[in-house]
């Protein structure tokens, strides 16, 4: 089978010695959403950075679409679409104008470049808007315009670095549902995310990375049945009655508690069953819970099993020439603020 992206142990390390990847790999079938899920720092920016061709790699090989990130550059780079974390595009020039320099740097005629503008911004509702200046434009529409920058020449396969990070939950929405009709018309998209929700709604395979190294990987589904049947959540009082109950609980399952605070949380089969028991030991304690939820199995849960801790933090925060500082190495063919595809 050829996939639309291939990874295979990839390693790479910055200044003082860090370890950004250590051996990642994974593939993604063509027309899929495929999720790189972590919190920050997890080496999930620099997998986007290596398969697209901005940063090199210190170990192992990609390829996307069949073609080799490292030896064919070139042409790997016409062929997808990218949108970061932060919006690529020139807050002093209109939407409108965003779309056609986007097209025009990609090689468009100025008439093709201009209808594709137009085609974009009706499909992301940016229509009325087209003729005013970013400045103007709220978060949501800066991500939705930077979505459409990155779609301009039609690319095959799409990266999406944190594509809704600091939305609201309403523009998130949003955007997911256009990431979904991208997925129904044919594109493949590689979306990174610590937002385990999103993960959850648009990914149909997921590996979860953390400290660079992909430490599972499934469907959703599969991940969280790993996990258990349902979640049997308590909320107490206080924190010092959570860890009473969270020694007390923990004989009713084969997977430890986790204690949060003033809640408890606890993986277990048979749901309903181990509830009525885990009320039995509760009021024999005379522990009496604020809130007592049986849930499915979440995203947040697989991590926090997996790692110990939620999906959340900033594990490069500091660190010289790591991800996010102002010292990783870009390769000087990449042009930032351009989105890559190929034409049609």
């Amino acid at each position: 089978m050829t996939y639309a992206i291939e990874a295979h142990e990839l390693a790479k390390r910055f200044k003082g010695g860090v370890v950004a990847l250590d051996g990642v790999s994974f593939v993604v079938e063509e027309g899929t959403v495929f999720g790189l899920l972590g919190p920050n720092g997890a080496g999930k920016t620099t997998v986007v950075r290596i398969l697209t061709t901005i940063l090199g790699t210190d170990g192992g090989s990609a390829t996307v679409l069949g073609h080799d990130v490292s030896r064919e550059p070139d042409l790997v780079r016409s062929l997808f679409g990218l949108a970061g974390q932060y919006a690529a595009v020139d807050e002093n020039l209109t939407g409108r104008e965003n779309l056609v320099m986007v097209g025009r740097l990609n090689h468009l005629p100025r008439k093709v470049a201009e209808r594709r503008a137009a085609e974009l911004l009706d499909e992301f509702e940016l229509a009325g808007a087209a003729d005013r200046t970013l400045k103007t434009y709220s978060g949501g529409m800066r991500r939705r315009i930077d979505l459409a920058a990155a779609l301009v020449t039609r690319p095959s396969v799409l990266f999406l670095d944190e594509p809704t990070t600091g939305l609201d939950p309403q523009s998130r929405a949003g955007l997911w549902a256009v990431i979904e009709g991208l997925v129904d018309s044919g594109t493949t998209v590689l979306l990174t995310t610590q937002y385990l929700e999103e993960a959850d709604r648009l990914a149909s395979r997921v590996a979860v990375v953390d400290n660079g190294r992909v430490i599972s990987q499934g469907t959703p589904d599969e991940l969280k049945a790993a996990l258990g049947a349902t979640v049997l959540a308590v909320g107490l009082h206080d924190a010092a009655t959570a860890e009473q109950a969270e020694r007390a609980l923990a004989p009713l399952s084969e997977k430890s508690p986790h204690r949060s605070g003033t809640a408890v949380e606890i993986p277990v089969d048979g749901g309903p069953r181990i509830a009525m028991e885990a009320l039995r030991v509760l009021d024999q304690l005379g522990i009496e819970p604020v809130s007592f939820v049986l849930r499915e199995p979440s995203l947040d849960d697989v991590f926090l099993a997996l790692t110990g801790r939620s999906a959340e933090g900033a594990a490069w925060e500091g660190v010289p020439g790591a991800p996010g500082s102002n010292e990783v190495e870009v390769a000087p063919q990449a042009r930032p603020g351009r989105s890559a595809g190929v034409r049609r």
